[in-house]
């Protein structure tokens, strides 16, 4: 699952750096780069989906989009 993938086509169409969403909410430097293998924890998840604007779940369906392609 390319979570981190995901979450990076998000953050690029809305001018947001994966930094900014580590940064802004209190994340370790390079927690979400890691994502693409491992499953982010849920609370950490709706965090950055919040930030972000977006529900949990449509990141993990971008996640799936992303794989297929």
């Amino acid at each position: 699952m390319e979570v981190y993938s995901a979450i990076k086509v998000i953050a690029r169409q809305r001018n947001i750096s994966i930094y900014r969403i580590e940064h802004d909410l209190g994340l370790t430097s390079g927690i979400i780069s890691k994502w693409d293998n491992a499953m982010p924890s849920a609370d950490k998840l709706q965090a950055v989906s919040d930030y972000l604007g977006v529900t949990s779940a449509y990141i993990l369906n971008k996640s799936k989009e992303i794989e297929v392609i």
